[in-house]
């Protein structure tokens, strides 16, 4: 469980795609004994529902913005009573979450939480962005480092994709244009296998892009890559035909991203902690 501190108060995050942020930790900065009776005086605002409202509108499609009208009418008199779990359950709404278990409790996306934490306190909402900037700099670091990590292995890699070249592909009949076409097709094998499109076809799809192809590739894509450059050295050594290497490399490749797609998140955080 991911969490931050605001001016000392711990608040929980759900981390996936998106940040959530607990409603619940940043309630009992106000009362520690009932935050749910703070976040559920927060929904009674009218203007609280049109800023849910507002939100929603604009990030979820499958939003019930019939009922939130229903909903919104009836905001802000001495009758209404809105629950979080309400609140989901009546305009399909995704910006808040509910969960329960250890670290169970009302959740909501960042944008929302700011908001949230703004009507607590408006000092606590600063600390609360302080830290939660804090962090977003240090994922982005370990990724950044975390990349150049894996191109670095992948450039290291690709001297022993050369290396097999050089040892089986190339004879001295060859002209220096033809060992570098040789390197070149070589190379787009793994381009075509990964990626789907050669060095070439990447530059001219992409012409606003900086660099080459696998400069641009993410996390994942370097990873597979690093493999694939070793299962073909291998399969140069026994003489497999480039057809049957392009193929074979395309299976490798799509079988791994399915993997890691899979396990994305798993995957990649415990590969974080070892940094």
């Amino acid at each position: 469980m991911v969490k931050i501190k605001a001016n000392g108060n711990e608040i929980a995050l759900l981390t996936s795609d998106t940040d959530y942020i607990s409603l619940t930790d940043i309630a009992k900065y106000k009362d520690s004994e009932n935050p749910r009776y703070i976040i559920q005086n927060w929904l009674r605002n009218k203007s609280t529902i049109e800023f849910l409202g507002v939100w929603e509108q604009m990030n979820n499609s499958n939003f019930n913005r019939v009922e939130f009208d229903t909903v919104k009418n009836e905001a802000g008199s001495n009758s209404f009573v809105l629950t979080p779990q309400k609140w989901i359950e009546t305009t399909n709404a995704v910006g808040i979450k509910s969960t329960a278990g250890r670290y169970g409790g009302t959740y909501a996306h960042s944008d929302i939480a700011f908001e949230f934490a703004s009507w607590i306190s408006p000092e606590f909402k600063l600390y609360i962005i302080q830290d939660y900037q804090r962090l977003k700099q240090e994922e982005s670091y370990k990724n950044k480092l975390e990349w150049q990590t894996n191109r670095y292995i992948s450039k290291l890699n690709y001297t022993i994709h050369t290396d097999a070249i050089k040892n089986n592909l190339i004879t001295p009949t060859l002209t220096t244009t033809q060992i570098r076409h040789k390197y070149a097709s070589e190379a787009d094998i793994l381009n075509m296998a990964l990626y789907g499109m050669t060095a070439k076809e990447f530059k001219n799809k992409y012409p606003e892009k900086e660099g080459n192809l696998r400069d641009n590739s993410t996390i994942e894509q370097l990873m597979i890559m690093n493999n694939l450059q070793i299962l073909n050295a291998d399969m140069l050594k026994s003489g497999v035909s480039p057809e049957i290497r392009l193929q074979k490399l395309n299976e490798i490749a799509i079988e791994q991203q399915n993997i890691l797609i899979k396990n994305n998140q798993k995957a990649l955080q415990e590969l974080k902690k070892l940094k």
